[in-house]
């Protein structure tokens, strides 16, 4: 800092003894610093990553001068404790995990005061429960093996409350830890022990083309709505990092609304083949399922409140250690999305 400082100096010097007409005629060169600014994202592997795909295939990130480098995530422990420790700077995660490791329900020992919070929704997580094709009944899996990412998970907590309703006690089957969906889906494949899991589109659609079944889908079997995936930060570096927060927001919604327009199907089903293991048909499916009217990617980029109060209610119930939980509030930020799109 001493050495730089003195060249400070010295250059201040030299520039006051010389000529005015010497300083016009040879200026010092301008510096230029790169306008684009590396976003460090980690996701789940999945057709649910199309936004940020269409995004970067139009250039919507460039336009906000973002550059994407998307990681996919074994498992959402490595997602959020590498997320808190500063290796990513956002996360499109599970809205569950954010309110997990805020309220000390984490799979994994954090430091103290995490800051998470979530700034935009994307979609309900297009949660299915998968079998094996031998099993077509949510009661066949009864005193079976069922595969979870972990079981502090939200997603884990929708199965145990799927299990729940349909009078499936959780000491009537065996839970095991496998990792992320992509981990559970390859494990289902390859070890028939395993007879079921939750999955997200479109790896319930690439199953069933392997001979496994979709029993149910989450949303009807919890019989609420829910909330799935959103964008999650830290407060502090969303503090810091405000505009780029925003144009995030921006070119994600520009993209949400490309991958929604008709015109456009064929270059959003040869970006979900292009990017995932799918075929040309079951990218067709999954169009179906992803860009749903109904129950699609969320145009607005709502953080659903009703979704959200489901999710609290599952982790109440399923969640240690035990806390009342009930109101969103201290895990969302709307403000970067509503000044982001307004």
């Amino acid at each position: 800092m001493k050495f730089i400082v003195s060249i400070a100096a010295t250059a201040a010097l030299v520039a006051g003894s010389i000529s005015p007409s010497f300083a016009q005629s040879n200026p010092a060169p301008a510096f230029h610093p790169n306008p684009t600014q590396t976003l460090r994202v980690i996701g789940f592997a999945g057709g649910f990553n199309l936004p940020i795909w269409a995004g970067q295939r139009q250039g919507y990130f460039t336009d906000e001068k973002l550059s994407i480098q998307l990681t996919y995530t074994p498992n959402s422990v490595y997602q959020i404790t590498n997320l808190l420790a500063g290796n990513f700077d956002i996360a499109m995660t599970a809205i569950d995990n954010v309110v997990a490791y805020q309220e000390g329900q984490n799979e994994a020992p954090i430091g103290p005061d995490p800051d998470l919070f979530a700034f935009m929704g994307s979609d309900n997580a297009f949660l299915s429960l998968v079998s094996q094709g031998q099993y077509k009944t949510i009661e066949d899996l009864r005193g079976k093996t069922l595969t979870v990412d972990a079981m502090t998970t939200g997603f884990a907590f929708v199965l145990r409350e799927i299990l729940a309703k349909n009078n499936i006690a959780e000491n009537e089957v065996t839970f095991e830890k496998a990792g992320g969906v992509g981990s559970r889906f390859t494990a289902m494949l390859q070890n028939p022990e395993h007879a079921g899991t939750m999955q997200m589109t479109p790896f319930e659609l690439q199953g069933e083309a392997r001979g496994l079944s979709t029993l149910v889908r989450a949303e009807p079997a919890l019989g609420a709505p829910y909330m799935g995936m959103v964008g999650a930060t830290r407060r502090s570096w969303a503090i810091e990092n405000e505009s780029a927060v925003e144009g995030f927001i921006r070119a994600y919604k520009r993209s949400v609304d490309f991958i929604y327009e008709p015109d456009n199907r064929p270059i959003v089903e040869a970006l979900l083949v292009a990017n995932t293991q799918m075929s040309p048909d079951i990218a067709k499916r999954a169009y179906g399922v992803l860009l749903d009217k109904d129950s699609g990617f969320y145009r607005d980029l709502r953080l659903d409140l009703a979704g959200i109060q489901t999710v609290l209610a599952l982790r109440s119930k399923y969640g240690e250690p035990k806390k009342h939980l009930t109101d969103p509030a201290p895990y969302i930020d709307t403000s970067f999305r509503d000044k982001a799109l307004k």
